[in-house]
């Protein structure tokens, strides 16, 4: 009899029990599907907020991202793994970007979140400053960019690294018919490049054999591994490197070794102006800042100002352009019109240059004004990055509690997300042709028409515009121009082409390419 009571009670217990999870589950569905009825955007589940989502659409975040915008008309909340208010905001309309990046520029910084992601890798650099720290970087590298002294002393690194590098190196692989990723080609390029122009140093990169270097390979492995820390919550990461385990312990070391070549150069380099009294004739950015004297003839700048700055401008110069060439080179084998179109300016362009033949077409060396004189090739350079924007989206903190232009209320904490790669595919910004690839877009009376900078956040907007905006282009089309003029590029076939999940728009697999040369037909 207390045998039958007892699983009696049992049972009771245990449909008690199951009732209670079908009625926890049944309000958590209504819950997030009336939460989707009453707001646009992507359901926000109790709990869990946009998480499931997000992971269910982790191969394609990007365009998750996008078509959440367009169902929220271009604004939508979200939140994270909490309970509460929401987390924060995310935003494609250009009115809300100009009045977050410029109108109301001081109260939305980079904020914390950000700066403690990257603060052991990049510490106070420009990329990863606010506030008087940030100023004062911006304007040293505005001055010094800008001076016609790096400006051609950048241009002659490019010319360098284009002819006796990157030429001889596709040269090489067209004749032995060898498949190569373009990706890493451009990657190993642009380091090379950016510190020349940084550091006045020579990594060697791009030698014939693709040689392995470890400051190159520490620095790409420190940037793919500080976003991690984006990845999942600070209680993760943070206990994580305080024990000194799994990412967080290789992110150590291989920053270790990013600030100890940052370092050594910097001591070699103030060792090589002081031997020389002060008069060290090179162009290089890092010579130049040492050189910048106080009124008491005391330094201006320091060691660890001279290191970080550095850093942060070979992350700037690095991931950009070698990305968006690579885009760029699969778009062209997608449209092999446009390719046509580009190379009858390139041609055109040489055929100015007097007594010229097809025999000299090899020893081609395009000048800057050549460069500039190619506008249709920046027009499609621009709307490959308008499709493919080497920094896919970006973020904010905001300061205080305000109101964005398009009446959505943001909270003092809270993030502000906004999808560059997202804004190139709505329609009310770039109309019904949104998705293709037009360099059309961009043209005006045979001439380059550049585009709201709000509407196009690729460089960045604002005061945070991209100081290094017209070296890009130039490095950019240089490549481009005198690889198109050689060579025609085609990609392997059925190689995979998608999106990596990265701070930076990473091709997931690279680009495998083949190099053939091309049959001159020189006008």
């Amino acid at each position: 009899m207390w045998r039958l009571a007892g699983t009696a009670v049992d049972l009771l217990v245990q449909v008690r029990l199951w009732d209670l999870a079908v009625a926890l589950l049944g309000l958590f569905i209504f819950s997030g599907v009336s939460q989707r009825l009453r707001h646009k955007g992507p359901i926000i589940w109790p709990f869990l907020g946009v998480v499931p989502s997000f992971i269910l659409h982790i191969d394609n975040v990007y365009a998750w991202a996008t078509n959440a915008s367009r169902q929220s008309g271009g604004t939508f909340s979200y939140r994270g793994v909490s309970p509460g208010r929401l987390f924060g905001v995310v935003t494609v309309d250009p009115a809300n970007l100009e009045y977050i990046l410029k109108s109301k520029f001081k109260k939305f910084p980079k904020g914390k979140y950000y700066r403690e992601r990257f603060s052991d890798f990049l510490g106070d650099g420009i990329f990863n400053a606010d506030d008087d720290v940030w100023k004062e970087q911006r304007r040293v590298a505005n001055a010094e960019m800008h001076s016609s002294r790096f400006v051609e002393f950048s241009f002659k690194t490019i010319e360098h690294l284009v002819c006796n590098k990157l030429l001889k190196l596709t040269e090489k692989l067209a004749v032995s018919h060898e498949m190569v990723d373009l990706q890493d080609v451009f990657l190993r390029f642009t380091f090379d490049n950016i510190c020349m122009a940084a550091f006045g140093v020579d990594p060697g990169c791009l030698g014939l054999d693709l040689p392995d270097v470890p400051f190159a390979r520490a620095f790409e492995q420190a940037t793919e591994l500080t976003l991690f820390r984006f990845l999942v919550p600070p209680f993760v990461w943070k206990p994580m490197k305080y024990f000194d385990i799994g990412t967080e312990r290789r992110l150590r070391e291989v920053i270790k070794v990013v600030h100890k070549f940052a370092e050594k150069t910097v001591s070699d380099r103030k060792f090589e102006c002081q031997r020389s009294g002060g008069i060290l004739d090179r162009s290089d950015l890092l010579t130049r800042l040492i050189q910048v004297r106080n009124d008491d003839n005391s330094p201006c700048y320091s060691d660890k100002f001279l290191k970080d700055f550095c850093i942060s401008f070979i992350l700037a110069g690095r991931d950009t352009s070698s990305v968006a060439l690579a885009w760029f080179f699969w778009l062209l084998h997608e449209h092999p019109h446009i390719e046509d179109r580009i190379l009858d300016e390139i041609r055109a362009i040489i055929k100015r240059r007097n007594n010229l033949g097809p025999e000299h077409l090899n020893d081609v060396i395009f000048t800057a004004d050549e460069l500039k004189q190619m506008e249709y090739l920046h027009a499609a350079l621009s709307e490959s990055l308008r499709l493919y924007p080497s920094v896919p989206i970006d973020f904010k903190e905001v300061l205080e509690d305000d109101i964005l232009p398009n009446g959505t209320p943001v909270k003092k904490g809270a993030k502000i997300i906004y999808s560059v790669f997202s804004m190139a595919r709505i329609e009310s910004i770039w109309g019904k042709d949104c998705c293709e690839f037009k360099p059309e877009r961009w043209m005006k009376d045979g001439a380059f028409v550049s585009e709201n900078q709000f509407k196009y956040a690729v460089f960045n907007a604002g005061p945070r515009l991209c100081v290094g905006k017209k070296f890009a282009y130039t490095q950019m089309k240089m490549v481009a121009a005198s690889i198109l003029l050689r060579y025609s590029v085609h990609v392997v076939k059925g190689h995979p082409v998608v999106p990596k999940l990265t701070t930076t728009l990473y091709m997931k697999h690279g680009l495998l390419v083949t190099f053939h040369p091309r049959v001159s037909t020189f006008p």
